[in-house]
């Protein structure tokens, strides 16, 4: 059995794939979680096969939550299922540790045929995205500008973008006021870009955000 820990912050989409995957004859989910925190704990205590993985969680992104998880060393391979169709998180996120990267709203099919390629100690990148990946290559700094923000600056241009205030990024970050202000007008500069507003136009038209 491919032993699975679910992880989004939405209970009624976490039914729905809980029941889905269930249904599997060779999958079986051990454990939910509805936060990045959570995650780590749970994915510590259970060591499933497969951590399948929202991006978008409530507290730590789905970034510094891979990267926590393979901090601790532990066979559990992780699945990204994300709303993000841009090919810089699919990159980061494979350089983080994690194992594979779905868009939702894929099928169902491709959803099973990622978590057992997973499992087997593969990988797999929705097709959409691969193609973008590929696509990328050998293109110039300026058609993929996010990619020179860091990590951090990226959670940070995500949030702002999102219209949370300074302040709000500090908490949601546990970062001081002055470093995300830092970390503001390195954005603003590395991007050309000159305010929120700004911010929140270029997630939006580079796919990083979905304000839907």
């Amino acid at each position: 059995m491919i032993r699975i820990l679910l992880v989004d912050d939405h209970e009624l989409v976490r039914d729905g794939l809980c029941r889905l995957l269930n249904d599997e004859h060779d999958i079986e989910v051990i454990g939910q979680a509805g936060t990045g925190h959570e995650a780590v704990s749970l994915a510590g205590k259970l060591t499933p096969d497969v951590i399948l993985l929202d991006y978008n969680l409530p507290d730590i992104d789905g970034l510094e939550t891979t990267e926590q998880i393979m901090s601790m060393k532990l066979p559990s391979r992780v699945l990204i299922l994300t709303m993000y169709g841009n090919e810089e998180y699919a990159i980061r996120l494979v350089r983080s540790g994690a194992s594979g990267f779905v868009v939702k709203g894929a099928p169902t099919d491709e959803l099973l045929t990622a978590i057992r390629k997973v499992a087997a100690r593969g990988t797999y990148v929705s097709p959409g995205i691969m193609e973008k990946m590929v696509g990328r290559m050998g293109l110039p700094s300026k058609d993929v500008p996010e990619a020179a923000l860091s990590n951090r600056e990226m959670q940070v241009l995500t949030r702002l973008a999102r219209g949370s205030t300074t302040r709000e990024v500090s908490e949601e970050l546990n970062l001081s006021l002055s470093t995300v202000e830092t970390y503001r007008s390195r954005i603003l500069e590395k991007l050309n870009l000159r305010n929120n507003s700004d911010i929140t136009r270029f997630a939006i038209r580079r796919n990083l955000i979905d304000l839907a």
